[in-house]
């Protein structure tokens, strides 16, 4: 494709092949640079002196007392474009001993795992893979527990899900259809409202719907209900 030139020529340069390739390697350079400077997550990485957490409470009718959830989580690149938040350490505390030992056990492992880094995901379906013997129980909103361990895995995932490590599944076919139906039925409602209340701004606001025209205009009339846009009356 041919370029005109207007204007007068003062000078000129021949680019060269070596130049290009010496910036390509410079921009190389600068971007697996930045990549070192990135911190991920493993096992030899400090504990902070601070971390943020969230504590989770566990009521189960299985137990008197409640368990209550703490998982701490470390923020790795601060103020940059690589910044994440990953779980570091969780601990568990309730009045009942019962389940201490075990407890302890379960809360070195899987804060042994979350400072080890990788995909830590794993824990919450073997977790939830957990049988009782004795039989699981219902929690609030009728989700099914098979055992306690269970929903310490489902603690777990809810804190995985809100720092962002696992997405959230949204709804399925069955629900998606059921929030469709009910948005459609409400949407009538108001539509039915609106026409309605446009036909009603000649009656009463106290007035009651008639039986006969489904009009919002029946009022007492001589001790009488009559439909003011119909003529209706139970007096006849």
């Amino acid at each position: 494709m041919a370029i005109k030139i207007n204007s007068k020529i003062v000078s000129y340069e021949v680019a060269r092949e070596d130049e290009d390739d010496k910036a390509a390697e410079a921009a190389l350079k600068e971007a697996e640079q930045e990549d070192s400077n990135v911190i991920h997550m493993h096992e030899k990485l400090e504990r902070p002196d601070m971390l943020l957490g969230s504590t989770y409470k566990v009521k189960t009718p299985l137990t008197e007392h409640a368990l209550y959830i703490t998982i701490n989580d470390v923020i790795l690149n601060r103020d940059s474009d690589h910044e994440l938040r990953r779980p570091f350490e969780i601990f568990i505390n309730s009045k009942n001993m019962d389940h201490f030992q075990w407890i302890v056990a379960l809360t070195r492992i899987v804060s042994a795992v979350f400072r080890k880094g990788g995909d830590v995901t794993f824990l919450v379906e073997e977790l939830r893979s957990v049988f009782d013997p004795r039989g699981g129980y219902f929690k609030k909103g009728g989700k099914y527990m098979p055992s306690l361990v269970a929903e310490i895995g489902d603690a777990i995932e809810c804190h995985l899900r809100m720092i962002g490590m696992l997405a959230d599944d949204g709804l399925d076919e069955h629900q998606k259809k059921l929030v469709a139906e009910k948005r459609a039925q409400f949407e009538g409602s108001i539509k039915q409202a609106e026409a309605s209340g446009s036909d009603d701004t000649e009656f009463p606001a106290s007035a009651q719907l008639c039986a006969k025209c489904s009009t919002k205009a029946v009022i007492k009339m001589d001790g009488c209900m009559t439909c003011l846009n119909c003529g209706d009356s139970k007096c006849g």
